[in-house]
């Protein structure tokens, strides 16, 4: 039985990509050895490194004076690293859903934190709109995409001063204009490699302003000197990453992704809005092309356990909704194709038909 993958993190990657990591893994490039055990700043290493950051910078048009880092840690440890290297006196954070809040938290740490909006009372199904950002801010925190409630900015807000971004779930999905931006940073498993390595394109520019005294491994300007090489890096998932970069430049570039996900996106919620039994939760505004979370429709609710049954006795993976909100969720990342979509799609009618 053909599967579909729509976790939303560790999630769908493309076969080629599955393909050439696991062919790595046994034998590297032919050296004899695997990627596994190879020293990461050997001859043979190093250029996957220079050509992951080279192709970040081509494929999302980064200007000079920027840098792209892969790291360890995962997102989280960004929450605290960023204010840590940018947090002097005040930050501004846009509360959209439960990463947002979680940065904030560890924010809070550093300094004065302004909550310039929040939609915490509607159970975030909405992005805010009229809010803001103080002028005297020293950045301005966004989550351009809520994968646990499924909404998301398609577009760099306006702000007095830089943003910092977490596009962990939609970076590469669509342009971004980076000289906007102090910070993007994300987990790579949503939409870029396999979990265990965490993207950070940092302005030079932004760093070394603040007054404290920053340990060596939180300090951004520590891994850019070393070119992402001050500590082992998660060698793997960097090479999966690289690769998936080659695919996306390869399939047409990001503009190409932002077509495919509209497309996937556009399919997905017009099968929702017109059913009698599934309704979607987020102000259609604002909903994610990324994410889409469903529920069923007043009365039917009994039906959730069922449906996720017979979902997955179809060959749909991953669609139960996040525990923390429940119902249903497809995640819809670069890699899914189109055929994923119509055949959830098709499951979730042939369902309703039968009830």
């Amino acid at each position: 039985m053909k599967k579909y993958n729509f976790n939303a993190g560790p999630s769908i990657l493309p076969p080629v990509v599955i393909k050439q990591t696991a062919e790595a893994c046994l034998d590297f490039d032919g050296i004899g050895l695997s990627l596994m055990e190879i020293s990461h700043r050997s001859a043979e290493f190093k250029p996957v490194m220079e050509k992951a950051e080279a192709l970040m910078k081509e494929l999302l048009e980064i200007p000079e004076g920027y840098h792209v880092l892969f790291l360890g840690g995962g997102a989280s440890t960004q929450f605290y690293t960023i204010p840590y290297n940018l947090l002097e006196h005040k930050a501004a954070y846009l509360n959209t859903g439960t990463w947002a809040k979680k940065a904030m938290k560890e924010a809070k740490l550093f300094g004065e934190v302004v909550e310039v909006a929040s939609s915490a009372a509607d159970g975030y199904t909405y992005i805010p709109k009229d809010y803001k950002v103080p002028a005297d801010a020293d950045y301005f925190h966004i989550t351009s995409n809520n994968t646990i409630f499924g909404t998301e900015m398609r577009y760099d807000p306006d702000s007095p001063v830089d943003i910092v971004a977490d596009m962990s779930s939609d970076i590469l999905s669509r342009p971004v204009d980076v000289s906007k931006y102090s910070i993007i940073y994300g987990g790579a498993q949503k939409n870029l490699s396999m979990a265990g390595v965490t993207f950070v394109i940092v302005k030079d520019s932004a760093l070394g302003h603040v007054s404290r005294q920053i340990p060596t491994m939180v300090d951004y300007r520590t891994h850019i000197d070393k070119g992402s090489m001050f500590n082992t890096p998660p060698v793997v998932p960097v090479y999966t990453a690289m690769k998936t970069l080659e695919w996306i430049k390869g399939e047409g570039g990001v503009k190409e992704m932002e077509r495919r996900a509209k497309e996937r996106a556009t399919l997905l919620y017009d099968a929702i809005d017109s059913s009698r039994i599934f309704r979607g939760t987020v102000k259609a505004e604002d909903r994610s092309y990324m994410n889409v979370c469903f529920v069923m429709q007043e009365g039917y609710e009994e039906l959730e356990k069922p449906f996720l049954e017979f979902a997955t006795s179809r060959g749909m993976v991953g669609v139960k909704g996040h525990r923390s909100v429940g119902g249903f969720r497809a995640s819809l990342y670069n890699a899914q194709p189109l055929e994923g979509v119509k055949a959830l799609i098709e499951t979730m009618q042939d369902f309703e038909k039968a009830h």
